[in-house]
């Protein structure tokens, strides 16, 4: 009787690993193959030149790039060596460059990444500025700029340093330093 009651149970455990197989390959024939979206690119340019006008006819904003490629999943687009100009009504522009980068599809986000150079040309009652730093992330349409890399901005013999930084590149201009911050201000007699 034992004997019998084992050989019953063996039965129907291979019965249900038998099953629990063939629904396994059921399933598996069923389902339909996951699709990954290709990354894949559309389109490409080389030699970019755009500039965006106001309402008042007066250039806005230019972004100037050896190579733009555009991916049509993620409607992102890849810059090689960007040159984003950030004009002011009565000051000189801003110049923002770096090694690549990359465009939102909604282009509310460029980030710049490699090492960036921000400048502005001194103009009467305006100071120059240069700064350097590494993987800028922009908002264009508010022109403003971020960024967590080490920074270092001079204008005339000042300099100062910092662990990150953010600038409203409008009026009027303000330049927050976030972290390990250190100045040298030279004083002109």
């Amino acid at each position: 009787m034992i004997e019998q009651r084992n050989l019953v149970i063996g039965a129907l455990l291979l019965l249900l690993v038998a099953g629990t197989l063939w629904l396994a390959r059921q399933s598996a024939q069923e389902a339909p193959p996951h699709r990954v979206r290709e990354h894949r690119v559309d389109y490409y340019l080389e030699g970019v030149d755009s500039t965006l006008m106001e309402l008042s006819g007066r250039p806005g904003k230019r972004l100037v790039a050896e190579r733009m490629t555009h991916f049509m999943d993620d409607d992102s687009t890849e810059l090689k060596l960007p040159r984003l100009t950030l004009y002011d009504l009565d000051r000189p522009p801003w110049r923002v460059n770096s090694e690549t980068g990359w465009l939102s599809g909604d282009g509310e986000v460029l980030l710049l990444q490699g090492a960036v150079k921000i400048d502005r040309s001194a103009a009467p009652g305006v100071r120059p500025m240069h700064i350097r730093t590494r993987d800028l992330r922009v908002q264009p349409r508010d022109n403003y700029v971020e960024t967590d890399a080490d920074v270092h901005a001079r204008s005339n013999q000042d300099r100062i340093d910092a662990k990150g930084m953010q600038i409203w590149l409008q009026q009027p201009i303000r330049i927050k330093l976030l972290a390990n911050v250190r100045g040298r201000y030279e004083v002109n007699p």
